[in-house]
């Protein structure tokens, strides 16, 4: 089969897709499989490598120079030369972030009639933004923490009133967020107003929407998800890092950061937040697969935090080990599902479109 493996983008999390797509090509089976990298710059350049070799590539090789001026002439050979290509096919978007995990590639992979790891359009796109999560969620029943929604416009328009409705509603402390953006990226935790007033204006610097969220104190727990019609959740995991503030830097460059799965936890609230991650995870259609975050609270409630419809594969991410604590699923074993789940989606897809 050929495996088309989609990375970088113009995201701010261009280099957590490098390192995931470094370490998912180096665990694909070049001798099952013929593996074609497909680079984005940050600049939206795409760039075809070709075959890639049985014995890899080294980091330097991953993020070539195009050859055109312009994305549309880049896409173009791209679609020409590298997925007009003979065989059966299937693609890994590893594209974190505005187009590539928002649905945007997923449409032109619908276009091109190619299966593709992961969610579709519909899910891709609301599962990114934090606000459609949390209206939908809450229609699921759901719990979740208070949060408010602030728009750039009423941000421009009435600064001083728009901090008087956060106080007033009680979310301090809290954390203000972009809304389509993961990798805690853009991120602030605020416990007074000065902090919240400079965390919107460096929110807006990656999003014209924020979200802000009252803090759950507790623990973050997080569950794996992977499936079409009938999805599963692993075991919970939970990071142990020892911040406040579980930021970028924590996440992918502290050296004292551990996984803990399963998470030591009591078996009831294990249950509910492996039954609620389904939940969450068929409010917002998804498929193939997600990590469904949540907050078990001092209080003993659990609180959904976010859904990501396409995890971190890196080194140190919990997606993969999480698996791998449940069932034995193995890295390589678990991409070879997930590609299982693409193509399966597919003639599902192709059988009802039979029928029109």
């Amino acid at each position: 089969m050929i495996v088309y493996v989609l990375y970088g983008g113009q995201s701010p999390e261009h280099e957590v897709s490098l390192k995931t797509a470094a370490t998912v090509m180096h665990a694909l089976d070049t001798q099952k499989h013929e593996v074609y990298p497909i680079y984005i710059s940050r600049e939206g350049l795409w760039t075809g490598l070709g075959r890639m070799p049985e014995e890899g590539l080294a980091a330097e090789q991953l993020t070539p120079a195009s050859r055109h001026a312009d994305a549309a002439s880049s896409l173009g050979e791209v679609l020409a030369v590298e997925f007009g290509r003979t065989g059966e096919k299937v693609v890994l978007p590893l594209l974190h972030g505005a187009n590539g995990e928002d649905g945007t590639v997923q449409g032109l992979l619908e276009l091109l009639d190619i299966p593709y790891v992961g969610n579709g359009i519909l899910s891709a796109a609301m599962t990114l933004d934090k606000d459609v999560t949390h209206r939908l969620a809450g229609l699921a029943g759901i719990r979740q923490t208070a949060y408010e929604v602030v728009t750039r416009r009423q941000w421009d328009e009435d600064r001083t009133g728009v901090l008087r409705r956060l106080e007033n509603r009680g979310l301090l402390p809290g954390y203000v967020k972009p809304a389509t953006l993961g990798s805690s990226i853009g991120i602030s935790r605020c416990e007074n107003s000065a902090e919240l007033e400079a965390g919107i204006d460096e929110a807006l610097r990656y999003d014209v929407k924020l979200v802000v969220e009252r803090e759950v104190i507790g623990r973050e727990i997080q569950v794996a998800v992977m499936g079409n019609d009938r999805p599963k959740a692993s075991l919970p995991g939970e990071f142990l890092h020892g911040v406040k503030f579980f930021d970028f830097r924590a996440k992918y460059a502290d050296p004292k950061l551990r996984m803990s799965v399963p998470a030591e936890i009591p078996a009831a609230a294990a249950a509910e937040i492996r039954e609620s991650a389904i939940r969450a995870y068929e409010a917002l259609c998804c498929c193939g697969l997600a990590r469904v975050d949540f907050f078990l609270g001092e209080d003993g409630l659990v609180y959904l935090n976010e859904i990501n419809a396409l995890p971190g594969f890196t080194g140190t991410s919990m997606y993969p080990v999480m698996w791998e604590r449940t069932d034995g699923t193995s890295y390589a074993a678990l991409i070879e599902k997930l590609m299982d789940y693409a193509l399966e989606r597919r003639h599902t897809q192709k059988s009802v479109s039979s029928v029109r």
